[in-house]
């Protein structure tokens, strides 16, 4: 099933939609996802590789190269876009871009000549990033991987997924094509997250900071890999949000979250978000990766005894209720329960 959904959501053209909306299973009451958001295709081309998938990865890489407005001007990629490649929205998430590196890089890792036929994606993302950041911030008002908010450049402001992303993005752009400039630039955001962690890692930093847990601090271990799972910062980082995003086993995005994705006409309900299944694949991953596979398996078959009988499709967001309706399936949902499956040695698609 796994499969079918990537295939099904690889458009013709290398694009990656978020989710295959024109499918008789969409949900018609739940948001249209039929956008290229990059930072969701690049975690399906990472599926994609763990199951052995082919084409699907450097049609992806194709298309940003070729199709992604604005991105060989800049080297940057912005929030989604539709599948011809023209924008959808403008506003730029400093993620999206670290991600594709990351992918890029995750590809072809055990021979990495063989992103050669990428350099040009490789150098446009790795200076990208690094000609919109100004030694602690991004010169540019950026948005965070949940479309939720802002962070401003004259308050010196960073999210930390953001951050993470681009870290590991430059470092894996290093290792395809050396540049002193790229790891100088990871460095000088690493020492960012450092200096100001707070308790546990923060949502944003800046002048102001938001000092609201968001899950996503997961990604500092993986994919990202800036802190180690045992470091005592993740450690109560990782706390603080079964502490206070954990819901009877179904971990939620952040506090006061409120997006479930369910619309009525023209307009969203807004009525309370739901557990989201691939922040609970994400917690699988951290567990398995500090060795505690009995929190992990919590984790993970939470999730799979919620999808209904006969239905393998994994959603965006789980609900204690009948009534609000998710986007399902969700590619990024599918593509961390695979991930999740290989570090828990289950991988049987469901």
């Amino acid at each position: 099933m796994t499969q079918d959904i990537i295939r099904d959501c690889a458009l013709e053209n290398g694009g990656i939609v978020a989710a295959n909306s024109t499918k008789n299973g969409y949900p018609k009451a739940a948001k249209n996802y039929f956008y290229v958001w990059p930072r969701d295709a690049a975690f399906a081309c990472i599926a994609a590789d763990v199951l052995g998938l082919e084409n699907v990865q450097e049609n992806f890489f194709n298309w940003c190269l070729k199709r992604a407005e604005g991105f060989t001007e800049n080297g940057l990629f912005y929030e989604k876009y539709y599948p011809n490649g023209l924008k959808a929205l403008p506003q730029f998430q400093p993620d999206q871009t670290g991600t594709v590196l990351f992918a890029v890089w995750n590809h072809y890792k055990e021979d990495i000549s063989g992103a050669s036929k990428f350099h040009e994606l490789v150098e446009l993302a790795g200076n990208g990033i690094c000609n919109a950041w100004d030694k602690d911030h991004f010169t540019l008002v950026t948005n965070d991987l949940w479309e939720e908010r802002y962070c401003f450049p004259d308050l010196n402001e960073n999210f930390s997924y953001s951050l993470a992303a681009c870290i590991k993005g430059l470092r894996c752009a290093h290792e395809v094509i050396p540049d002193r400039k790229w790891i100088e630039t990871a460095n000088e955001m690493k020492k960012r997250l450092d200096i100001h962690f707070m308790d546990y890692f923060i949502r944003s930093y800046g002048k102001i900071s938001d000092r609201r847990i968001d899950a996503s601090a997961i990604g500092l271990v993986y994919p990202f890999e800036v802190y180690e799972a045992d470091d005592p910062r993740i450690v109560a980082t990782i706390n603080e949000i079964e502490k206070r995003l954990v819901n009877n086993g179904g971990v939620h995005r952040y506090e006061h979250d409120e997006y479930d994705g369910w619309m009525y006409e023209l307009l969203h309900r807004k009525k309370g978000a739901g557990a989201w299944p691939l922040l609970n694949f994400w917690m699988v991953i951290y567990y398995s990766i500090k060795g505690d596979k009995d929190r992990a398996e919590n984790y993970y078959y939470w999730v799979l005894e919620k999808i209904n009988d006969g239905d393998c499709r994994i959603p965006e967001q789980l609900f204690e209720n009948e009534l609000q309706v998710s986007v399902s399936p969700l590619l990024w949902s599918h593509s961390m329960f695979v991930v999740a499956s290989k570090q828990l040695d289950t991988l049987t698609t469901p």
